[in-house]
């Protein structure tokens, strides 16, 4: 049996932050209900053959899955138990925000089986959030992980976000000390980054912000460095986690294991093809209600694009990229190219048998490696 994941993209929000280049909506909350019902449709028909998958986790992500009452997760939930065998689920995982979720509805997902929440926190600090446009407030982040602590989560994820405009090297060390003492059992902790299309986008080339993208590099080095000192292993170059307790549905896709995507804009990935179901929600719903498929950009992965995804997933990864697992041909012709791009990238590559690794330097050249290395 193969490992695989459920993804459920809720696109809904309260507000959209300036920097998300995720798909998600404001100001469509009437619409939840309808969307609720296309979904739980959209599993129903989904003629998939998971007959050889063994489906081990679930995660709810968007957007904010939150803004979903209780009865509408719980619908989607027994939807797909109804449709899969979801006796072999051992991490169920929501993201919630701060200030968005009652102590009430936390009760129920626990009731739903949901043992697993991811915290939108970003930063501690007021100003900084404010650059970032999020909602909440420092009291937001310890009353919804207190609440969660409180009714028996016992596994948490606080997401943590550096290199943000404003941000000092003084503040990067409250926000990792304060995240630290918290004891959550993973920290996700990424780059500001500047998508085309966001605000930030727009904001950054208008010089209305600026990024100052010489530190990123350090800051990255300050959290790897402080989060392995208080226990957080790191396992892929944004995670840490306590031992054994790493995101098991994110490692499906850093492992290239197949996954089902329901609604707009979730990917799919059943070993051979890879498809996306359409942006638009009203198109969405639309085409759901009128039984037609939501699917979109189908590609039959080659061989040739299956080692590229084993190489790029790998060099982010802890455990690095096994040769032994590429076909003959491209393990030859990658053993040449490790030779040329080590010599470039000096001090940057480990090696354990078969298995190659990024060093701690490494990590910091992990992209331009990575284009290196490909086919």
């Amino acid at each position: 049996m193969i490992k695989a994941g459920i993804y459920i993209h809720i696109p809904f929000c309260k507000a959209k932050c300036i920097y998300c280049d995720f798909f998600s909506i404001t100001e469509r909350e009437n619409s939840i209900e309808r969307f609720t019902n296309a979904i739980i449709q959209e599993i129903k028909v989904c003629n998939v053959d998971v007959s050889t998958w063994e489906i081990d986790t679930i995660f709810f992500g968007g957007g904010s899955p939150s803004l979903l009452k209780g009865h509408q997760i719980e619908k989607i939930i027994s939807a797909l138990s109804k449709k899969y065998d979801l006796t072999n689920v051992i991490e169920s995982s929501i993201e919630v925000n701060p200030g968005e979720i009652p102590l009430e509805n936390l009760k129920l997902y626990k009731q739903f089986g949901i043992n697993r929440l991811s915290i939108g926190v970003q930063s501690f600090q007021p100003d900084l959030l404010k650059v970032l446009t999020r909602n909440h407030n420092r009291k937001d982040i310890f009353e919804i992980y207190n609440n969660a602590r409180s009714i028996g989560f016992e596994n948490i994820n606080l997401d943590l976000m550096h290199s943000i405009p404003g941000q000092t090297f003084e503040l990067l060390e409250k926000d990792l000390n304060e995240i630290i003492s918290l004891k959550p059992e993973h920290i996700s902790a990424y780059s500001l980054t500047v998508e085309k299309g966001t605000e930030l986008f727009k904001m950054v080339k208008e010089k209305i912000i600026e990024m100052h993208i010489d530190n990123d590099a350090k800051f990255y080095q300050n959290i790897k460095e402080k989060l392995t000192l208080n226990g957080y292993n790191f396992y892929e170059i944004s995670n840490f986690s306590k031992p054994d307790l790493q995101c098991k549905h994110n490692l499906h896709y850093w492992d290239i294991e197949p996954y089902l995507g329901f609604g707009p804009s979730a990917h799919s990935f059943d070993n051979n093809y890879r498809w996306r179901n359409t942006k638009s929600i009203d198109m969405y719903m639309k085409n759901i209600e009128l039984n037609k498929s939501v699917k979109c950009n189908i590609e039959l992965l080659s061989n040739k694009h299956k080692v590229n995804e084993t190489i790029g997933f790998g060099l982010r990864m802890s455990s690095g990229v096994d040769l032994n697992r590429l076909p003959k041909k491209y393990k030859k012709d990658l053993e040449k190219k490790l030779i040329m791009v080590e010599q470039k990238f000096k001090d940057c590559f480990k090696w354990r048998g078969s298995n190659v690794q990024l060093t701690s330097k490494g990590i910091l050249f992990a992209d331009e490696i990575t284009v290196e290395l490909i086919f």
